[in-house]
């Protein structure tokens, strides 16, 4: 089922030619000629080890070029070519080094974590009931004294909690022993194994004293011990899973608003419901009030108003009517429409947005792949630890040399560690991209809280694309009334005939007008030239174009004949809540610099307008990046915020970078993130969000190391019992993950 071309694209986009496909080959539209490029959802994973584990069995797999894997959200994202390989050979590669996959669709991953919760559930259960009566039957052997309790009583109160113990090591503690056999098999050491390690060890010395008191592993057994450590690390793990899966149903329920059918109109006129993955461009739709747009694409017929909030964060419906365009994900909540398909599929920007955020969770952030490295070489310390302070107490007091060492190996664990980062900032991206703010790189949001010196561009961003009238310029002795009636009326019709911004806004300004023309002709880049029913020559444009003196103040002039009559300037509409957003920035402590090709006079007015100090105006794409190459080498870490159209160069040079805009600018490679909502106010927020996430990621990583400082000591000196050693990393583990959850908020 899984390589059924429909059931293969829904978790696979086609990103380029497949390196089995020779250079100036026609590759056409055949899929094996193409790089696929799938998401998995993963189950089984514990620790940050289990992902290099997956990485592994899938590059081993012929015809993956890569595989990246993230334990924080579960997910797998691989290139492979489809000439070699096929999507079941992946998930069988998978589920072959002992994990679960299935395709990142919406109904197996639920059901994935159903059977992942409920196996989970049951393991807690199990080491916690097994646990209590353990302690049910260690604790008159504790509160007996000397001599009271009778050697055979204590046997049996044993035995009683060997056979309990049973059902935690053979049934509970399955993670740990699956994890460490997995790693083992790789050539690697994994979280995993200490812990084993810690639970093998603990039950073979108190079985062998539970059936041998006198021999050689003496006559006190920790039963109680180890099950109350498999039943908190445990207690933990859930925990920590249970935020995982609240965190993917959260984004889930944001991403997964495309329905899974469509009702089409067929040539004859007749509605027939069909998958969404039928539906080609040019296709006619019919979609009813409540229900959500399978496709992108113009309204043909009806009144509606349409729910974006999936794109732009904002909750109130977005009028439309017959010519707008509506998003597939959005729910139509006005009345029934028709709309004809533009865009279907993978190439909807609902399908951008949803791939966005898949390559986001599969990243792993930089202090992620540190801790990769490390755990190796750390995890090999703390079994040298653990065996050195066996070998102290077998030496100073044989009967704590095995407390000891499992207390160490337990205590010693970096699952805290590992989780600080991930944990953080996937929380942080769920949290953005509910807002509007899709981010495509979890390093983006560690380099947006270290950003210092922002630039920023002004038209798309700080302003609307679309200018507006403001004023008209009239030259000496054109000052009568009926002289000045009579060019608004040309300008305003001229300007009619076309679709330059300038001259929509002056057509949009200016009173309509049905003057009538002879001959019409545009001339790209400088402007308009009509004859009028005298056969006199109008010409509406640039300075160059009608003969007037350049002026940087005045963009368009209007000339009858060789005489220039008017010009007519401009003004940007500022995006609402730009003010506020550069105020807030600047109260940040954020050095702002205003970009901007427009003439110097224009563009300092805007930055004074907004409370920006410095400008670099009249600035070509080359100036652009020159000014931020500057700053960067001065040492200040540099963000750049754009509309992504034509400032391509600055976006990718920037150490962060933020895209407004919507449409085609979701599925830019050149920003880090995409600002969908269109709201400078957005950018605050999202600066907000970061320096939190990285102030949460900072009191992880010092609570981790704390714990570790405290308590290894007083494993060491055989002061921490194995059960509290337990307790204690499984809180840690908790409190790491409670705490990153708060970067979602």
């Amino acid at each position: 089922m899984l390589d059924d071309p429909v059931e293969r694209d829904r978790c696979t986009r086609w990103i380029g030619p497949a390196p089995s496909v020779a250079p100036g080959d026609d590759v056409g539209t055949a899929r094996g000629a193409w790089l696929g490029e799938s998401t998995l959802q993963l189950g089984g994973l514990h620790c940050a080890a289990c992902a290099g584990l997956i990485e592994q069995a899938l590059a081993r797999v012929d015809g993956v070029l890569q595989a990246r894997v993230s334990a924080g959200s579960q997910r797998a994202t691989v290139q492979w070519d489809p000439a070699r390989t096929r999507l079941s050979a992946l998930v069988q590669a998978v589920r072959a080094a002992g994990y679960e996959a299935v395709p990142d669709i919406a109904a197996p991953a639920r059901a994935l974590r159903r059977r992942e919760h409920r196996a989970a559930l049951w393991r807690l259960f199990v080491a916690g009931f097994c646990a209590m009566q353990v302690m049910m039957f260690a604790a008159p052997v504790y509160l007996a004294r000397p001599g009271e309790m009778a050697p055979a009583l204590r046997q049996l109160l044993d035995w009683g909690s060997w056979v309990l113990t049973l059902p935690v090591l053979l049934f509970a503690a399955g993670p740990f022993f699956d994890g460490a056999l997995r790693a083992l098999r790789r050539g690697r050491i994994g979280m995993d194994l200490p812990v084993a390690i810690a639970i093998a060890v603990t039950f073979v010395a108190s079985t062998g004293a539970t059936f041998d008191p006198g021999g050689p592993f003496g006559s006190a057994v920790y039963f109680d011990s180890l099950t109350m450590f498999v039943a908190f690390l445990l207690g933990g793990r859930y925990v920590e899973l249970r935020a995982r899966h609240r965190a993917a149903e959260s984004l889930e329920a944001a991403l997964a608003r495309a329905p899974e059918t469509a009702q089409r109109l067929d040539p004859d006129g007749q509605a027939r419901w069909v998958s969404v993955h039928r539906l080609q461009p040019g296709d006619l739709v019919r979609v009813g009030l409540g229900q959500a747009f399978a496709a992108d694409g113009p309204l043909l017929e009806g009144r509606s108003a349409a729910d974006e909030s999936l794109l732009t964060g904002e909750s109130l419906p977005v009028p439309k009517q017959v010519g707008d365009v509506v998003v597939a994900g959005s729910l139509n909540v006005g009345a029934p429409v028709l709309m004809r398909v533009q865009r279907a599929g993978a190439d909807t920007r609902h399908a951008a947005i949803v791939a966005m955020m898949r390559d986001a969770l599969t990243q792993r952030p930089a202090a992620a792949r540190v801790a990769d490295r490390w755990a190796g070489p750390f995890l090999g310390a703390v079994l040298l630890l653990a065996a050195a302070t066996a070998a102290y107490w077998s030496g100073v007091d044989p009967s704590r040399a095995l407390a000891a060492a499992v207390a160490v190996l337990i205590v010693t664990c970096p699952c805290a560690l590992s989780l600080a980062a991930p944990a953080a900032l996937v929380a942080a991206v769920g949290a953005l991209a509910r807002r509007g703010v899709l981010v495509q790189r979890l390093d983006a949001v560690e380099a947006l809280a270290r950003t210092r010196h922002l630039f920023i561009d002004k038209t798309g961003t700080l302003t609307e694309d679309r200018p507006v009238w403001r004023d008209t310029v009239w030259t000496p002795g054109r000052a009568s009334a009926p002289h000045r009636a009579a060019c608004e009326a040309a300008a305003a019709s001229l300007a009619a005939w076309s679709q330059h911004p300038l001259a929509r806004a002056l057509a949009a300004g200016l009173p309509p007008s049905a003057q009538a023309w002879q001959a019409i002709e545009e001339r790209a880049g400088q402007g308009l030239r009509g004859i009028d029913t005298d056969g006199v020559e109008w010409r509406l444009g640039s300075a160059a174009w009608t003969g007037a003196r350049p002026s940087d103040d005045v963009q368009v002039w209007l000339a009858r004949g060789a005489q220039v009559l008017a010009g007519y300037r401009f003004d940007e509409t500022v995006r609402e809540g730009a003010a506020a957003a550069v105020a807030a920035l600047r109260h940040a402590g954020l050095r702002l610099t205003l970009l901007s090709g427009d003439a110097p006079a224009h563009a300092e007015r805007l930055a004074q307008r907004l409370g920006i100090a410095e400008v670099v105006a009249g600035a070509t794409p080359e100036a652009k990046l020159a000014a931020l190459a500057a700053a960067q080498r001065a040492g200040e870490p540099v963000g750049m915020v754009g509309d992504g159209v034509n400032d391509a160069p600055v976006l990718a040079r920037a150490d962060v970078s933020l895209a407004m805009g919507q449409g085609a600018l979701v599925a830019r490679a050149h920003a880090d993130a995409v600002i969908v909502s269109n709201r400078p106010l957005d950018l605050v927020r999202a600066r907000a969000t970061a320096c939190k996430a990285m102030r949460i990621v900072r009191q992880n990583l010092a609570w981790a190391a704390l714990y570790n400082l405290l308590a290894i000591p007083l494993a060491l000196t055989g002061a921490l019992p194995p059960w509290a050693a337990g307790l204690g990393m499984a809180a840690s583990s908790m409190a790491v993950v409670l705490n990153a959850l708060r970067a979602g908020r």
